[in-house]
């Protein structure tokens, strides 16, 4: 009776995660095969041109859009009904920055339009297509998850399912074609820089898919062409960002959530001036290093190892302080004695998984340089810079994602239960004190029927209690005994809560620094400045072709690493 009474449910259980299975296979395969394609064009395989990969990526984008306007259609038909919604996905802060990122990427398509105007005589018409579906994708994607993100989507799952995992799907693919190409753009400008640097036995072919007809017009075709590549940093983070929410959104398809409101944590400035005036400091001085390594690296063979030099002293102290604020913060944590809020959050499981898994590519980078500076047989002065970077990379990273994945975990501070105690007013000569009394005993109806009697307070055993027939010299005693033991309960309790506040106040400012240095530290390779390039001792060591692979393979998952140590530290701050 009771295996005949589980099987539906357990049977009800099996569609659902046959679905499950099943669309997270199509997705994969879905982008395996807009991998290779990408990968046929990058290596000019024969009959691959970028035609055929643009168009598979705009037939991806154009069902997306079919998908998404007939959700929204559904949504509108059925807005009066109550849905559940997960608190903790879609943040308003993170809706903010995608916008901000997709309002570039729109910039980015424009360009690309004009470019395909000036061009127009020799590139293919999927090459005009491209930005404008682009366009109308990023428009309808944004209002999309403005809307939705927070969903809990429990009708049509199937369907819905592979919808949400096309979408995210499609996202990476996008991802990916942006990556190669601002790869092969940074790869071109670092092989021209090698010969600056002394490096003139590694064989230099430019790789170039520049178009084969002259501009229409020079000067605007100038702006488009270089202003693309600048842009494109924040196209790729738009699409990495706009697929992880759409993830949280497939996994929360079907979910049974508990019915408790979270309380919203919204940002402050107060109490963070230290942390924000540090963190501002290193900001403005990374912008004034990378200006000046760009206009320095492959002018001279001096100035380019000027400019590594400058780059890797500037680094070393900025990840020496991040080490060091990372490590208070956990000693702070070890102090405290808060308990893990280990409920089911898809959000916060994936914010985990991407923290580790994207710091691989920079620990890949950083082992890559130690084992060069340790077997290479020549070491200029500048090389040896290197090998503390490198160490204090994998250190901070260590550091800095266990504070993380610890304050995500950690429950939210609630307001502190002392406060909300009772507050004992002494009454001068008086028998009796005056009561306000807590919450709890207001919401549990308590307080009306206490009226004559005075709960213990601080674990002490200090009761008022009303005296009848007492002397006047008892009566002194008592009120005696009240007052001092009230004063010695009431100074523990604020002592105790500002020991509590300053902490807090050292974590949040501790979180606010260690933000703005991951946006500082975003900044160099995402705009390319990037050491793993220029100093040649890697490719040296292992071979300009295998070392070039290792570095356009990780450097994606290490700026992405940045800017979501960013995010995630920004909910910290909220949090604390």
């Amino acid at each position: 009776m009771e295996k005949a009474a589980g099987s539906p449910a357990a049977g009800g259980s099996y569609p659902q995660k046959n679905a499950e299975i099943l669309s997270c296979q199509y997705g994969i395969n879905l982008f395996l095969a807009g991998l290779l394609l990408t990968f046929a064009w990058a290596v000019h395989a024969v009959g691959i041109s970028k035609s055929h990969l643009l168009s598979y990526l705009i037939t991806l984008m154009l069902i997306q859009l079919l998908w998404m306007l007939w959700y929204l259609c559904r949504s509108c038909t059925q807005r009066r009904l109550i849905r559940d919604k997960d608190t903790h996905a879609g943040a308003c802060w993170l809706k903010c920055g995608i916008t901000l990122f997709a309002v570039i990427t729109l910039i980015l398509d424009s360009f690309k339009i004009g470019y395909y105007i000036d061009f127009s005589n020799c590139l293919s018409p999927t090459e005009g297509i491209f930005p404008v579906t682009h366009a109308a994708h990023t428009i309808l994607q944004v209002y999309f998850l403005w809307c939705h993100a927070k969903d809990i989507i429990q009708s049509f799952k199937t369907l819905e399912r592979f919808g949400v995992i096309h979408s995210v799907f499609t996202n990476l693919l996008l991802w990916t074609n942006g990556v190669l190409t601002e790869s092969k753009h940074q790869l071109n400008e670092h092989k021209e820089r090698l010969i600056t640097l002394g490096f003139g036995n590694i064989t230099i072919v430019l790789d170039d898919h520049a178009p084969q007809c002259n501009c229409t017009t020079t000067t605007l075709c100038s702006i488009f062409s270089q202003g693309i590549y600048y842009l494109y940093p924040f196209n790729i983070e738009y699409h990495i960002l706009a697929s992880t929410m759409l993830y949280v959104l497939w996994k929360n398809i079907g979910r049974k959530v508990e019915h408790h409101q979270q309380h919203k944590t919204p940002f402050k400035f107060h109490g963070i001036t230290v942390g924000m005036i540090f963190g501002l400091i290193v900001l403005t001085s990374t912008i004034a290093i990378v200006v000046v390594y760009l206009i320095q690296i492959g002018r001279s063979k001096i100035k380019s190892e000027l400019a590594l030099t400058m780059f890797y002293l500037h680094a070393i102290f900025v990840l020496a302080l991040m080490c060091t604020a990372g490590v208070v913060a956990l000693l702070i944590y070890r102090l405290e004695d808060r308990s893990l809020d280990n409920s089911k959050n898809p959000a916060r499981k994936l914010d985990a998984e991407l923290l580790v898994g994207t710091a691989a590519g920079s620990w890949l980078l950083s082992w890559g340089s130690i084992l060069a500076i340790i077997c290479a047989q020549a070491h200029p002065k500048y090389t040896w810079y290197n090998l503390p970077y490198s160490v204090l990379v994998i250190i901070e990273k260590y550091i800095q994602n266990l504070f993380i994945i610890e304050s995500i975990h950690r429950e939210q501070e609630r307001a502190n239960d002392d406060i909300k105690t009772l507050r004992i007013v002494t009454v001068s000569r008086g028998s009796t004190l005056s009561l306000t009394p807590s919450y709890k005993e207001i919401y549990n109806g308590r307080a009306a029927r206490d009226i004559g009697e005075l709960p213990c307070l601080f674990s002490s055993s200090i009761c008022a209690r009303e005296s009848d027939g007492s002397g006047g010299a008892n009566e002194e005693t008592s009120q005696g005994n009240s007052s001092v033991m009230h004063s010695a309960s009431e100074f523990s309790f604020y002592s105790r809560s500002s020991v509590a506040d300053n902490k807090r106040r050292i974590l949040k400012n501790i979180a606010a620094f260690l933000f703005l240095c991951n946006l500082s530290l975003w900044i160099p390779p995402a705009f390319g400045c990037r050491p793993e390039y220029d100093n040649g001792l890697e490719e040296i060591v292992f071979g300009f072709e295998p070392w070039i692979i290792v570095v356009n393979l990780a450097m994606p998952f290490s700026i992405f690493y940045r800017m979501h140590s960013a995010a995630s530290l920004f909910e910290v701050n909220c949090k604390t």
